[in-house]
């Protein structure tokens, strides 16, 4: 029975400098304390005057049970193919498996700056889907409130797991160190998903990290031996659970 299979064993991957902010192989989750693997990273900036500008770095880590479940579908294809895949990244965002994104400070940010832009970009993407419900209004104030009085000089990093339960833990870390603890949890399954898309979705602010995940899974994914059994029951979840990435594919 699916519950009773061994859990997917780490994926050997190799840790990622960009623009000096290294990622190593593995974290360990402050949500869970599961061992998270590195799935790509990339960095988030604007054209200002003609020079390009970087303002975080960003890495994303998942569950090593996301290689077989999305090998399913998606082994096989190039890393183009991924890369100008909706569905693809949909199923990243919205996968019954955990994330973990370290967002890395190349220049300073206060949580009030930080918080304001990144529920903005949530509220639109809700509003424009007729989603947005006093619930996230309700996440949405928690998340300010959680941003309110940090402050992030370069090095610092703001971190975020994402459950498969669809809750959010939010932690701070003015270096390198991963703590064992959130400093917040948030329970909202649509905020959680709309922070992994606005960093890695169709219109995400880092490209660079989209890129980079379509890199390194489909060359894990042309490793993976899938087991379709163990990842029949996991895809059946995903397709009955009406979360973010369903709604958005409705509207396309």
């Amino acid at each position: 029975m699916s519950s009773s299979h061994c859990p997917s064993p780490l994926p050997s991957v190799t840790k990622l400098q960009v623009d000096c902010v290294t990622f190593p192989p593995s974290v360990i989750s402050p949500a869970s304390s599961t061992p998270l693997f590195l799935g790509g990273a990339g960095v988030r900036g604007l054209d200002i005057h003609g020079k390009f500008v970087i303002f975080t770095v960003i890495g994303v880590y998942l569950a090593p049970v996301a290689v077989p479940s999305l090998s399913v579908k998606w082994k096989g294809k190039t890393t183009e193919e991924l890369t100008e895949s909706v569905p693809f990244f949909r199923e990243i965002v919205t996968g019954s498996f955990e994330k973990f994104i370290k967002v890395t400070m190349k220049l300073p940010l206060t949580g009030h700056q930080y918080s304001e832009k990144v529920t903005e970009n949530c509220v639109a993407i809700w509003k424009s889907l007729g989603i947005y419900t006093d619930a996230e209004a309700k996440a949405v104030e928690r998340f300010l409130e959680v941003f309110k009085d940090q402050t992030f000089p370069p090095g610092a990093s703001i971190l975020f797991a994402l459950s498969p339960n669809g809750s959010l833990t939010i932690a701070f870390s003015k270096d390198d160190h991963i703590p064992k603890t959130g400093k917040a949890v948030i329970e909202n399954k649509l905020l959680a998903e709309a922070v992994l898309e606005s960093i890695i979705g169709k219109k995400g602010v880092s490209p660079g990290t989209r890129l980079s995940l379509a890199e390194r899974l489909s060359q894990l994914m042309k490793e993976n031996k899938v087991e379709e059994d163990a990842t029949k029951t996991d895809n059946q979840d995903e397709a009955n659970d009406l979360s973010l990435g369903d709604k958005l594919a409705k509207e396309n």
